[in-house]
């Protein structure tokens, strides 16, 4: 008899709880586990948010890399204080959460194969767990000395391609051609 991974099973079980429980049909994410990655349905006018709490203070923009190897700066950096909840800035499943370089991430998967990193954020939630767009994910931890005063690293990905996460947060996003013909 072939068993069936937990990781495979858990995302369907906690959206049918979120169903039985009363949480509204729009509130649910589905999520599959299928052929090494995540695959996650959600209505296409979803909600997007902010991860942090107002006010909203940029510290860094969003500079993305002449090369795929480059230097350049693959997300944003927000104002936060160690502590300070970390929110979903939309639908999706955590995929990630663990230390990389010795700082603590967490990485949830939307719909669309796109992908949020957090960092540093401290988070209880495993992989596999289904969360709604504003729904607390973890807890800014420490600063890492990336910023000069406490912040929330926030990327966003398409595959391999880092994109601007204030102009998904706006649902404008634009991939340009890496060259000038």
């Amino acid at each position: 008899m072939r068993r069936t991974p937990l990781l495979r099973v858990v995302p369907g079980l906690v959206v049918w709880l979120a169903l039985v429980m009363g949480a509204p049909p729009s509130a649910a994410a589905t999520a599959t586990f299928s052929r090494g990655a995540w695959h996650i349905g959600v209505a296409p006018n979803a909600r997007r948010t902010w991860p942090v709490d107002v006010p909203h203070q940029v510290l860094a923009r969003f500079d993305p890399p002449a090369t795929r190897w480059g230097s350049g700066h693959r997300g944003v950096d927000l104002v936060a204080v160690e502590g300070n909840a970390v929110y979903a800035p939309a639908a999706g499943v955590v995929s990630f959460a663990g230390v990389v370089a010795g700082r603590p991430v967490l990485v949830v998967a939307h719909a669309g194969g796109l992908r949020s990193t957090f960092e540093p954020v401290q988070s209880g939630l495993p992989p596999g767990t289904v969360v709604r767009a504003g729904e607390q994910v973890g807890n800014l931890a420490a600063a890492s000395g990336h910023c000069a005063t406490s912040c929330l690293h926030w990327g966003v990905l398409r595959g391999q391609t880092y994109l601007d996460p204030l102009a998904w947060l706006r649902g404008r996003v634009v991939l340009l051609p890496l060259s000038v013909p």
